[in-house]
């Protein structure tokens, strides 16, 4: 028999802006709540500067993260450091797995955000933490006054730029499109150190480590680094007994109330078919999916 007294009114399943903000919502709902996260803060983590958040005029990704998970915790809300590891559903109630135990609750928002997109060159995964790396934030002092590439044309691969360029040589953009926003292409190519290169990384060399990148149009930049910023992918879910439906890229399909195809799941965030992924909406898409739950519960 499961105890009653364990089971919870929403069970939220990643703690980055949008599982976060569910969390804030689903708590001022009275909702006995739960979140779950290997780590607080998600994506958002690697970002070193936001610009663009209201309220914020310039703040790291790690301390907004603080913030929102220090929010969370002062409305009581338990913060599980634990990942999920599979979700199923009983009748009326879903199960959720852990690597430590299982907790039960009526109903579940997803929130778990993305993984990064490899380049799926020969050799990626032989160089990777060996010169080929997928952030910024974390590896750039590793790479002082070294040659690197970061390969993407997007508003990631400028915010790479603007780390690296405090640490490295030299920088070659190499990009398909270059869709970043229009400010950071202005600033970016102001900077001498910067050159950016409209191609496209077809193979990596080196011996134990990254030398150098032949490009598809056959010229060859020697660098020891190249950092990967060519945009996200779906985490795979973890709900096989469950019925999603996703997009072909593998995104959770919501309507405007977050909710998906199954009865009593909704989903938030960068998990969730849209075309603009920032943390200002992700936090939105987590408001409306706890309000909908609330709906939901209440008939």
């Amino acid at each position: 028999m499961i105890d009653k007294k364990e089971i919870y009114d929403v069970a939220i399943i990643g703690t980055g802006p949008a599982g976060f903000s569910a969390a804030i919502y689903a708590s001022r709902y009275k909702l006995k709540t739960i979140i779950f996260g290997k780590s607080a803060g998600g994506n958002m983590m690697w970002t070193p500067l936001i610009e663009n958040y209201p309220g914020f005029e310039k703040i790291s990704g790690v301390e907004l993260a603080k913030k929102m998970e220090k929010q969370v915790e002062k409305l009581g809300v338990p913060i599980l450091k634990e990942e999920v590891k599979s979700v199923c559903k009983n009748e009326n109630l879903f199960g959720i797995q852990t690597e430590k135990q299982a907790y039960f609750a009526k109903t579940i928002i997803i929130a778990w955000g993305t993984q990064k997109r490899k380049l799926n060159v020969p050799n990626e995964d032989e160089y990777i933490g060996k010169g080929i790396a997928y952030c910024a934030t974390c590896d750039a002092p590793l790479f002082k006054n070294k040659d690197v590439a970061i390969v993407g044309g997007g508003n990631s691969a400028a915010v790479a730029a603007k780390v690296l360029r405090e640490h490295v040589k030299k920088i070659y953009m190499i990009y398909l499109d270059l869709i970043m926003d229009p400010v950071d292409i202005e600033l970016l190519k102001k900077d001498k150190k910067i050159e950016f290169i409209q191609d496209q990384v077809t193979e990596i060399k080196g011996n134990g480590f990254v030398e150098s990148a032949i490009l598809k149009s056959g010229k060859k930049i020697d660098v020891s680094g190249i950092f990967v910023e060519i945009g996200d992918l779906p985490n795979e879910l973890p709900c096989e007994k469950i019925k999603i439906k996703t997009d072909k890229k593998g995104y959770i399909l919501t309507n405007n109330e977050m909710e998906t195809s199954a009865k009593g799941v909704f989903a938030a965030g960068d998990c969730i078919s849209k075309k603009l992924k920032q943390i200002i909406n992700a936090t939105g898409d987590g408001a409306v999916a706890a309000h909908s739950a609330f709906i939901f519960l209440k008939n």
